[in-house]
């Protein structure tokens, strides 16, 4: 494939997809001392950017092939814009999802109005039964990265960048490899001079791994992220191809670092985005010595995240930052202990979320009962404050997470 194929599916994609707007932020701006623009493809329809390369793939389908159907794999992104392609383009399409896909994403992807099945209890599971429906059944396989109609739609999120800016560095997430491959091919073409970084998760190494190597590898069961978009296990053919050409290096993220991205993101800028979609943000945030005064685009690839993942993404968010404390303490179990403490806290200016008061544990003495609190504050500062209240009125704590 060649920079062509990218200019060829952005006249297909043309009223298809929405070219998603550059944002700033003068807070992300001072905490990497960049002058960063976020691509907001969670934006996009079906939520994320897949659906460009979903509808190139299925806009170049033949009428025999059409008739046939498609079939494809996916941890949710690719299945739900295969979904949405097929139903809007007339054709039937099957896409296999893993059993341990996030359930916002099966259902979504079902309301797209083609059928879902689960198999596997990881992406590359679900590819493999998603081959073997294909062999079954003459479908046409979509694969989600390895395709060069795919790899095609991902690149005209580059001719957008380049259409508005000439950046120094551009950041992508990257997962099987779809997405930065077609971005670098097409900025080797319009922005020669940017550089181009893979923002790969720490729990899902398969780019790092296959570079190594020297080829593409499979690192197994070993994935383990909570950014789900970045959990193939293995990078594609084509894509390494074209990474190794054209992409700089690889920054590696973890889950705390994308969790605190995904944070900053909604509540700086209002952006909800899954964990892939914040990965390229959390690389920044880690890169922020080396990238002081360049001008970065930041691609934020989906919003597609579990309402469950993401309240436990804000719980440990505010709990890190000082906005949230979790204690336990022993109270003597008489009439008006608990109205002494919660006083306490009262006093300190903190707000109580959640309270749990349990006196039937094994491990506590009889006449005590034991008590969680969960309390909403201002800074770590405050926390401290609360702390040293507790201990001063006699209680002794067990503070959650040190």
């Amino acid at each position: 494939m060649d920079f062509a194929d990218v200019e060829q599916a952005r006249k297909r994609l043309a009223g298809v997809i929405k070219p998603t707007p550059l944002l700033r932020s003068d807070t992300i701006d001072r905490l990497t001392g960049a002058r960063v623009f976020l691509k907001p493809e969670n934006r996009q329809k079906t939520g994320s950017f897949k659906i460009r390369g979903a509808f190139n793939r299925l806009a170049g389908l033949t009428s025999e092939q059409a008739r046939l159907g498609v079939v494809a794999a996916s941890a949710g992104n690719h299945g739900q814009a295969i979904s949405y392609a097929a139903t809007r383009s007339g054709i039937a399409a099957t896409i296999v999802m893993p059993r341990t896909a996030a359930i916002a994403k099966i259902d979504a992807t079902r309301n797209y109005g083609q059928q879902v099945v689960l198999a596997g209890n990881d992406y590359q599971e679900a590819r493999a039964a998603a081959l073997d429906l294909q062999r079954k059944t003459g479908a046409i396989f979509v694969d989600a990265y390895d395709d060069p109609w795919v790899i095609a739609g991902q690149g005209t999120i580059g001719l957008e960048v380049a259409d508005e800016l000439s950046p120094d560095v551009v950041v992508v997430p990257v997962g099987g490899g779809g997405l930065i491959a077609g971005i670098a091919l097409a900025l080797a073409h319009r922005v020669p001079k940017a550089a181009i970084l893979a923002a790969e998760a720490t729990g899902a190494p398969q780019l790092s791994a296959s570079l190594a190597r020297g080829e593409p590898a499979s690192i197994g069961s070993s994935v383990d992220t909570i950014a789900d978009g970045l959990a193939t296990g293995r990078i594609g053919q084509l894509p390494f191809a074209l990474i190794r050409e054209h992409v700089k290096r690889v920054v590696s993220v973890n889950d705390g670092e994308i969790g605190e991205a995904v944070l900053l993101l909604l509540e700086r800028l209002k952006l909800l985005t899954e964990g892939a979609g914040a990965a390229a943000l959390a690389a920044v945030l880690k890169l922020c010595a080396e990238l002081a005064g360049a001008l970065v685009v930041v691609i934020v690839s989906g919003g597609n995240i579990d309402i469950n993942l993401l309240d436990r993404i804000i719980c440990h968010g505010l709990a890190k930052a000082g906005r949230l404390l979790r204690f336990t303490t022993n109270l003597h179990d008489r009439p008006g202990e608990l109205q002494k403490l919660l006083s306490l806290i009262s006093e300190a200016g903190a707000n109580v979320r959640t309270i749990d008061h349990n006196r039937t544990r094994l491990n506590i003495p009889i006449g005590s009962a034991c008590v969680m609190v969960e309390v909403e504050t201002r800074s770590r500062e405050h926390v401290s404050e609360i702390r040293e209240r507790l201990l001063g009125a006699g209680y002794e704590i067990t503070v959650e997470g040190g």
